[in-house]
């Protein structure tokens, strides 16, 4: 090797080092994870407000969620939404417009940090605050439970799907990942970034000891989240599972009308896709 290859080496190196230590002193996870816009629990009002939709009162005398103001004529169970990484739960009424009129109540949960909540922006504050919105849904609202995540949401809803005091019916993925890990990866293959992870959001692993039904929905065209990862999480999964492919959407575009049938065939397969097994 040369001594100009030494030195360009060398640089090269010096370099990805600057990068890496640059990356490590900034909350990069943070500013590429979690997007949850600059809104005020006032605008969630309003926005509830205009919707007919209610703020759904937490113990801490905030909010934890959004809720219609009178629920299903015909009450089937409880769906707690756990929503995508960009904006507050209210631009999520499109599963009140779907679900409710198929006899479920619909909760959807508001995580920390967004829609004018307080709270860290993290995997363990967002799960530990998902989970108790959950156990009140149930509580409140009657069984059985059903927990929908959308995108980053999947993450949670996975997290909460073993939990023996939640113990629902059955849980959907809506272009899910396998774990945060792997997107991280095929996204920014070129760096190191374990190292900047301090969230997991690994759904193979969290599913795992998971018995009951699980609705995966991919969309063919994703732009976010490639199909290969989703493949590896539905593939991992143990039956009983079924997938939904939408060959033509996108991330965020995958078809939303209430008056769909997927929507109907979601919550038909995890009424009769399988009896739950597990303690």
């Amino acid at each position: 090797m040369t001594s100009t290859q030494i030195l360009m080496k060398t640089a090269r190196g010096c370099i990805l080092g600057s990068i890496i230590a640059v990356l490590l002193g900034c909350d990069i996870q943070k500013n590429m994870l979690y997007y949850p816009g600059s809104y005020t629990i006032a605008d969630i009002r309003r926005y509830t407000a205009e919707n007919d939709l209610l703020l759904w009162p937490g113990p801490d005398g905030g909010y934890q969620g959004i809720v219609s103001r009178k629920g299903p004529a015909n009450f089937k169970g409880t769906i707690v939404i756990f929503h995508g990484n960009g904006g507050p739960a209210i631009f999520r009424t499109y599963y009140l417009a779907a679900l409710e009129a198929r006899g479920y109540r619909v909760v959807l949960a508001e995580y920390p940090g967004y829609g004018g909540r307080s709270g860290e922006l993290s995997e363990q504050s967002f799960v530990a605050d998902a989970r108790r919105a959950a156990l009140r849904a149930k509580g409140e609202f009657g069984g059985p439970l059903y927990l929908w995540g959308e995108s980053l949401g999947c993450g949670v809803a996975s997290a909460l799907a073993a939990d023996k005091e939640l113990r629902p019916q059955g849980v959907v993925l809506l272009t899910p990942w396998d774990s945060l890990l792997g997107i991280a990866k095929a996204q920014f293959p070129w760096l190191p970034v374990k190292l900047f992870l301090s969230d997991r959001y690994d759904n193979v692993a969290n599913l795992d000891a998971y018995g009951g039904p699980v609705a995966v929905i991919l969309s063919g065209r994703d732009e976010i989240i490639p199909n290969k990862l989703t493949m590896r999480l539905y593939h991992a999964l143990s039956p009983p599972k079924r997938m939904w492919t939408f060959e033509n959407a996108g991330h965020n575009d995958w078809p939303s009308h209430p008056e769909l049938d997927w929507w109907d065939e979601v919550m038909d397969f995890l009424n009769t896709g399988g009896e739950r097994s597990g303690p």
